[in-house]
């Protein structure tokens, strides 16, 4: 096993790192400094900056965009801008219909998809989740009925996304409910946000964001040609793309970043005369994390060292980077609202402000708002039980 990186990597990783320097706008670095709100705007122009250097898509086929980067030299990209910290690439598209489209999608599907995905002409969003189907995703019920060359769906999706922002949807919808399993007679829709009879409903977070929302379909009228896959087969699709979604979850250079940041904070912070990083239990804390994200990040390397060398991905194992990876990023959270202390603003000034109120006013909405990383995509509870069934045989 070898983990570290070779010449020809390390050329790459500067390559990139350069690039970045030089072509990320100064007003989008600052807001994700800054942790500020990230128009729809702000996320395609950077969508697009990428698409124009050729970057936006470097694990898709060469043929339809791809960079043709071997797996390390990806990672090594995706870390790279998120140590950078670029404005993320909205995944719904890119990295999750995208995937399921190259391998179960028709020919005239992907046609039609996949270049305007690419270019950023169509934004999507994510129908999984339902009122009382988060985890136990096979449980849903939303319904699709065939009738002629059209499907009627009926139902309701909740935290989605997004979706206020999106052109379309990819859902998971029920296509027969007498199946006697429960992941059977489930199928894979990619519907038109704009088609009669679709609702969104804003639901607005604890941090005052308004990010994720309900969407209601009332008597929807999708194409059968929009169905992916085969009818009843949505399950297979709908396993395929939480792996690409799991993979990731573990965003460890936006979390080494995250951590020098909060070095940089805490040593400036003074606590009954002495910086924050004299305390030896906040620094004891702080090395905790530092080890598990050094950690993480060796156990990712291993899982890259496996695929350049076998061409495998990893299995259920992949959960580990889900579970450690989003406990690290509530972790780094939890750690700078401390290192502010009761000085820190709970929200932002109505002026604007600047310095530390500024700063600090955007750390409590922050903090609400990575509660949710253990829950998305499958939460650690259920990670856990991935990792003993399919892994430890339990």
């Amino acid at each position: 096993m070898d983990l570290n990186y070779s010449a020809e990597e390390l050329a790459f990783r500067d390559e990139v790192r350069g690039w970045l320097a030089a072509n990320l706008p100064e007003d989008l670095r600052r807001k994700i400094a800054e942790y500020e709100h990230l128009s729809k705007d702000d996320l395609l122009r950077w969508h697009r900056i990428l698409a124009k250097q050729g970057w936006v898509a470097p694990s898709w086929p060469k043929e339809w965009g791809g960079t043709g980067w071997n797996v390390v030299e990806r990672y090594i990209f995706e870390e790279e801008c998120g140590y950078a910290g670029t404005p993320p690439l909205v995944p719904f598209g890119l990295m999750m219909c995208a995937p399921v489209l190259l391998r179960f999608g028709t020919e005239a599907q992907k046609k039609r998809f996949l270049p305007r995905i690419y270019d950023g002409d169509d934004f999507w969003c994510q129908g999984y989740s339902e009122p009382g189907s988060g985890s136990d995703l096979a449980s849903l019920k939303t319904r699709a009925v065939r009738q002629g060359d059209r499907y009627v769906v009926s139902g309701q999706k909740i935290w989605t996304t997004l979706a206020h922002y999106a052109d379309w949807i990819f859902c998971l919808v029920r296509t027969d409910p007498g199946t006697a399993k429960r992941q059977e007679g489930i199928s894979f829709l990619l519907i038109d946000m704009k088609s009669p009879g679709i609702t969104v409903r804003p639901l607005i977070l604890m941090d005052g964001g308004h990010e994720v929302n309900e969407v209601f379909f009332e008597d929807v009228e999708v194409p059968v040609e929009n169905l992916v896959h085969e009818e009843g087969k949505g399950w297979t699709v709908a396993k395929y793309l939480l792996g690409h979604e799991r993979m990731n979850t573990g965003r460890i250079g936006a979390s080494k970043r995250e951590l020098a940041k909060l070095k940089e904070f805490a040593a400036a912070q003074v606590n009954h005369g002495r910086p924050m990083t004299d305390d030896v239990r906040f620094r004891d804390k702080l090395s905790r994390v530092e080890i598990e994200l050094t950690a993480l990040e060796i156990t990712n390397l291993r899982f890259l060292d496996q695929l350049r060398r076998t061409g495998q991905p990893p299995g259920a194992e992949v959960s580990m980077l889900k579970i450690k990876g989003t406990e690290i990023q509530q972790a780094l959270s939890e750690l700078m609202m401390q290192a502010a202390g009761p000085l820190a603003q709970p929200f932002r000034p109505v002026d604007g402000g600047d310095g530390f109120e500024a700063f600090t006013a955007a750390l409590a909405p922050r903090y609400c708002n990575m509660r949710k990383t253990t829950i998305y995509a499958g939460s650690n509870e259920i990670q856990r039980n991935i990792i003993s069934k399919m892994t430890l045989g339990l």
